[in-house]
This record gives structure tokens, sequence and C-alpha cells, in this order.
């Protein structure tokens, strides 16, 4: 299964057979039955479909870009009819282009239905899941499978429960960064290059380690670092949500970009998505440590609601309207006199 996509994917991922069967041969006992020759051929819409209807001879509106989906009522169905017309109506369904089949409930195909699906070319799999069940958590899976992904060379960590990517260019302490807040209570996600994944349901973006990468990290000096090995299973973190970029520059480069109050507000479009972007200068003796453990903390204070730019504005207008009050009666007074 792929999981490093080679470029952007913004309208989602092609994914096969093999990539489904991969994914969900342990969370979904998918065993193979028959149609390894096929297992490459791709599946177009990242979605389960029960036949139904279309184990009568009604495919109008027949959804052969999916999954079809054989539980106890498709199968009870089949078993009442003859065997030749029972036959016929299967190889109707191969041969509108619907090629691949799950069995539920540990129903198994036919001998004459595993022939069948040879000669034309059909895939078939079975789960001891229920059909229910097997609904529900297979659309995680092919919505995984099909997200609009790429890859952001930056380090992700959890901060404080926030994801957090720290970018920017080689050698500005982006791993040593990361490696300060995990001696501090933070957990690795990706060192170096990170995969974001987009879900479509809610538009959030997701954040990994590509398999053969996660749990290690490179820092210059030292080498490569197996993170879980030396701060414990606590430390690292198999995928979070992306809630903010930090994205490190050179001091000298951006001296006329620095916004000292934090007003303006800057995002990163990642796969169509705006995340927070927080510039943070890079000079010898700045604790980059502390920065973005702070900035981390108060993006969290302003998902929450509260933005501190904004308290202290009304705070002055709030002040700068009783020194007025304060000035205009003084005025009224003197008047008096």
């Amino acid at each position: 299964m792929r999981v490093l996509p080679s470029s952007d994917s913004v309208n989602g991922e092609t994914f096969t057979v093999a990539d489904f069967l991969e994914a969900g041969r342990e969370a979904l006992k998918l065993t193979l039955v028959v149609g390894g020759d096929n297992i490459n051929r791709i599946i177009k819409e990242p979605i389960v479909n029960r036949p139904g209807l279309a184990l009568t001879g009604f495919f109008e509106h027949f959804a052969w870009k999916r999954l079809q989906l054989i539980g106890k009522s498709e199968t009870a169905y089949l078993r009442s009819l003859d065997d030749k017309v029972r036959l016929e109506r299967l190889a109707a369904l191969c041969e509108r282009k619907a090629f691949c089949y799950v069995f539920t409930n540990g129903q198994k195909p036919l001998e004459d239905e595993v022939k069948l699906a040879k000669e034309l070319g059909a895939v078939i799999m079975t789960t001891p899941m229920k059909t229910r069940h097997f609904t529900h958590h297979s659309a995680f899976i092919l919505e995984k499978l099909s997200a609009p992904r790429t890859s952001i060379y930056g380090t992700m960590v959890e901060v404080g429960g926030l994801g957090v990517l720290i970018e920017g260019d080689p050698g500005l302490g982006k791993s040593e960064t990361a490696l300060g807040l995990i001696k501090r209570g933070s957990a690795l996600i990706a060192d170096d290059l990170t995969c974001i994944r987009k879900a479509i349901g809610n538009n959030l973006l997701y954040a990994s380690a590509s398999e053969s990468t996660a749990g290690y990290m490179e820092i210059r000096g030292i080498g490569i670092m197996h993170i879980p090995s030396i701060f414990g299973v606590n430390s690292v973190r198999e995928e979070k949500r992306l809630q903010l970029v930090i994205t490190f520059k050179r001091l000298n480069d951006i001296k006329s970009e620095i916004d000292r109050v934090g007003q303006t507000r800057r995002v990163k479009t990642i796969l169509d998505v705006d995340v927070p972007n927080i510039i943070i200068p890079v000079s010898e003796g700045r604790d980059l440590v502390n920065l973005v453990e702070t900035a981390a903390q108060q993006q969290r204070l302003m998902e929450a609601g509260y933005d501190p730019v904004e308290a202290l504005s009304e705070r002055l207008r709030q002040r700068a309207d009783v020194n007025k009050k304060i000035i205009k009666s003084k005025k009224r007074g003197s008047g008096n006199v």
C-alpha cells in the first residue's frame, strides 16, 4: 500500500484492491478467495455497495464502481434461485464492470461462483465480520486510502495536545527543537518529511510519518535516533491533526517583516485548507523550544476563543473612554468656576 505519494493529490488518491486488502487484512479480517491476478485493479469509488435490486436484474443506477458487499440477505436470495439463474445474475454484475465482492458473516461463495469469478476476472474476499460492522469499519479505511494527500519537508510534533508542524530551511534547528520538546513531554509525529492527508468529511488535515521512518529522528552530530526506545512509547504518535504551522526564518532575512504585536494572522494553505502560520525569527541565543511551546499554548488559547490582541485593544479602548470622560468632567468643572 502506498503511504507516501510521489506528488500532491488534491482531488484524492487512487488505490487498488491490493491496497484495500493490505490495509484491511487485519482490521477487517479479510481473506482473498479468488482473483489474485486482478487485485491491482483500481477501486473507482471509496465506498461499499449492497447490490440489492441489481441481483434481481434491475441495473438502473447500479453503483458498479464500488466494492460490492454480499451480506446474509444477498446470499439468502441468491441461494433461493435456480443454479443457472443464480450464475446468470452474478455474471450480469461482472459484465457491468462490478469486479470486487466481499462476503460477510463468514459466508463463502459456492464452487461454481468461484469458477465464474475466475472466468470473468472478478475478485472475491470473505470476512467473518457482521455486515453492519464491516460497513462501518471499512468506511474509515476507504476514506484514508482515497484521501487527498501530500508531503511537506518539516518536523511534526504534538505539543500540549496541539499538532504543530515546524518547517524552515535546513540547518535552522527544526529537529533539535523537536527533540527539546520531546524531552519536555511532547510527542514526535514525523521528522524531516511529514505526510499530510485531508479528511474530506470535516475538511481537516492529519499528519503522520512514512512507514519507513516512523519513530526515528536524525540529529546532526548524534545521528539516527529511535525516539520510543530512548524516551518511551508515549513519546511518539502515529497520526495527529495539523493545527499550527511554525516557520523558522533567519532573523536577518525577515527584519522588515516581523510583526511584534501579532496582529497579522498568517495562514499556510495545504490541500486547500488554511492552517494558522507563525513565523519565528531564528538567531543565536534564542530559546526555540520555549518559543514553540509558548506559540502552541497561545494557539490553543485562541482556538478556545480568547484573542490576546483583541483583548488588549478592547482594554486600551475602555481606558481611553474612561480618560475622555474624566477630561470632559474636568473641563465642565473648570467652566463653572
